[in-house]
């Protein structure tokens, strides 16, 4: 496996100067190593992939010099409209490295959601006719990859990719970055939004641990997983998800679970609740300023204040909690006030390190849900 210390120093000598882009479990452990490590100004957490394309230009056009963006190949999404329309040889011509966390790669199990996209990611870069090279943590001449890829970006002068397998890096563990002494973890105060619902309510969740957690509250309580759907994937698209589900059913209560790092990752989304102010719409934002589900990476959060920003967008009511008792009141306020609300409870980071994965399908989730709205 490659040392992240390694490779580091190894981008560094090609004259890579900025590291930018949003966290991936494969990448943890070098995004871990940037995080602490980069100097001041050399590394930005951006709020999403596309953000850190345009990133990556601006600090090539102001200085002249190279940026490493990095992302999950489910990133790509939010990338390809500033990669073709702003970097590519025939627009502005922008050189940058990109490090692609291939999951779902073809003969590596993996979540449902990876699966596809890890079929096509190589026929993607290949369709956008970005130059593409594979990385191994058991490659002897993983410098050569690097060192390859490096000057093909600089000699076409434009993006150049490195897609990395899983297994690829040493591991490297992120040293705490918070000072938060939160009471509640995300899974206790998933717990006491699921103990404020009543039949007929419905929940999105966002992707990541919260649905893993709110699937395995569920079965604890002996509930049905019928009036829940897990968004799996889709980062920072739940909220969304969940007003086109309250708009249809005026008549129910709809609960999108969010957290922090997929609310900034589409934050326009808010002003979109806000304009149509749909009144059964209950916004709960579980904040522990990270990317959790990732590897703990730090979001912006500390510097924005979601109650005030929700307020601004149109939301009728926005509250915090950070104690128990808090938490459950608001909840309570929350569900009876008109809508659309917004709760954010803050939490400290971390899981249970035997948390569990749905056994449900994405088709039986969207199949059962979907049974449910009808009745």
């Amino acid at each position: 496996m490659i040392a992240p210390e390694e490779l580091f120093g190894q981008l560094k000598l090609a004259n890579i100067s900025f590291f930018t882009g949003v966290p991936d479990s494969l990448l943890k452990s070098f995004c871990a190593y940037v995080t602490e490590n980069a100097k001041k100004g050399e590394h930005v957490v951006a709020a999403n992939e596309g953000g850190a394309i345009a990133l990556a230009a601006g600090h090539y056009l102001a200085t002249g010099e190279y940026a490493l963006v990095y992302m999950q190949n489910s990133g790509l999404g939010n990338a390809v409209n500033p990669l073709l329309s702003l970097a590519d040889t025939d627009v502005y011509s922008i050189p940058m490295l990109l490090m692609i966390g291939w999951r779902g790669e073809p003969g590596h199990r993996d979540e449902p959601q990876h699966v596809k996209q890890g079929r096509i990611t190589l026929k993607l870069l290949d369709a956008m006719e970005i130059p593409h090279y594979v990385l191994d943590g058991n490659m002897a001449n993983w410098q050569d990859v690097v060192n390859t890829a490096c000057y093909e970006m600089k000699a076409r002068q434009g993006p150049v990719a490195i897609v990395v397998r899983k297994g690829t890096f040493e591991r490297h563990q992120l040293k705490a970055q918070s000072k938060q002494k939160n009471p509640l973890t995300r899974e206790d105060a998933i717990g006491i939004v699921v103990d404020g619902l009543v039949d007929g309510d419905l929940v999105v969740s966002t992707t990541g641990m919260a649905s893993r957690e709110l699937f395995e509250l569920r079965d604890k309580k002996g509930q049905s997983h019928d009036s829940d759907f897990l968004t799996v994937g889709s980062m920072g698209h739940s909220s969304q998800i969940a007003l086109g589900v309250a708009l249809a059913k005026s008549d129910k209560q709809v609960f999108c679970i969010d957290g922090d790092g997929s609310v900034l990752m589409h934050t326009g989304g808010l002003a979109i609740i806000g304009q149509l102010a749909p009144k059964n719409f209950k916004h709960i934002l579980i904040n522990n300023e990270a990317h959790d589900s990732v590897g703990g990476q730090p979001t912006a959060s500390p510097n924005v204040d979601y109650v005030n920003l929700a307020l601004s967008m149109g939301y009728k009511l926005a509250s915090r909690a950070v104690t128990c008792e808090e938490a459950r009141n608001a909840i309570r306020n929350t569900r009876e006030a008109t809508g659309p609300c917004l709760l954010e409870i803050r939490v400290r980071r971390g899981a249970r390190k035997d948390l569990g994965r749905p056994t449900l399908t994405p088709i039986e989730i969207k199949d059962n849900f979907t049974k449910e709205l009808a009745k």
